[in-house]
């Protein structure tokens, strides 16, 4: 059991080029606390200034990967003299920007899941880039049955998957496998309990060896084009791709294939 008191709630270990934030409250299936929020955030935004990192893993400790937002601590804020208004509005926004902060770091992240990913935390797992999860990982948006409507997981949650079965696990409270998952879109890949780490460490390293430049672009160009009307949408990737094509390093990509050798980076 972790000692909140002496451990860190987010503990990160670096892999060359890929940095892994491991949330580490195992003892409370690693809940989105206020504090462990502003762990997260405060190591989200470390990473987005850090050139050396080019992909991001999200993981946990435990048996579960998070289980969403600590109902104890939201329990306990009613006992505040406005029954908890403002303490709940104050953990929502920060949830709400520690996603967006997901979304907007330079770098892909990649939820690395086990156990379960519930509420809050299925949320997470929808505002990563990418998803690895072992076999067997429950998903859920599941607030309903304690009579909270998971409002704030559904924006991402209805980003990431057919919005209709998105619609059908909030308003049920049901869950749905890892394999299922992937059939949804919600999960990229499916790998053996004891294989999981190794999985998602695999794929963020083929990230990690891609043109770090064209791949922040890349990220960002993704999300922009995905809002916009078709035309619209072209319009701007051209206009994206075409400074894609004015860096030093793409060129020197192109011409390594013609010859026939690997690229020299800079």
């Amino acid at each position: 059991m972790t000692d909140t008191a002496t451990e860190p709630l987010i503990l990160r270990q670096d892999t060359g080029h890929v940095a892994r934030l491991v949330m580490n409250s195992p003892a409370n299936f690693n809940a989105l606390s206020t504090a462990m929020i502003a762990q997260m955030s405060a190591a989200l935004e470390k990473i987005a200034a850090d050139p050396q990192v080019r992909v991001v893993i999200i993981a946990a400790t435990g048996k579960a990967f998070c289980a969403g937002h600590d109902i104890r601590e939201m329990q306990a804020a009613r006992q505040d003299a406005d029954g908890g208004e403002a303490a709940f509005a104050a953990l929502f926004g920060a949830c709400s920007a520690m996603m967006q902060r997901i979304a907007a770091l330079p770098q892909p992240v990649i939820a690395e899941v086990q156990g379960i990913a519930t509420a809050a935390g299925c949320q997470l797992v929808a505002s990563c880039d990418l998803a690895v999860a072992a076999e067997g990982v429950r998903f859920g948006v599941n607030g309903v049955n304690i009579g909270l409507f998971c409002s704030t997981p559904m924006v991402a949650l209805s980003r990431a998957i057919p919005p209709r079965a998105a619609f059908e696990l909030l308003v049920t409270g049901g869950f749905i496998d890892a394999a299922r998952a992937q059939e949804l879109g919600l999960v990229n890949r499916v790998a053996p309990v004891d294989g999981l780490q190794d999985h998602a460490m695999e794929l963020a390293l083929t990230i990690a060896s891609k043109l770090p430049a064209a791949v922040r672009l890349g990220k960002e160009a993704f999300r922009q084009q995905s809002g916009l009307p078709l035309d619209a949408a072209y319009a701007q990737m051209s206009e994206t791709i075409c400074a894609n094509l004015m860096l030093e390093d793409t060129a020197e990509g192109m011409q390594a294939f013609l010859e026939k050798r690997p690229p020299s980076w800079a």
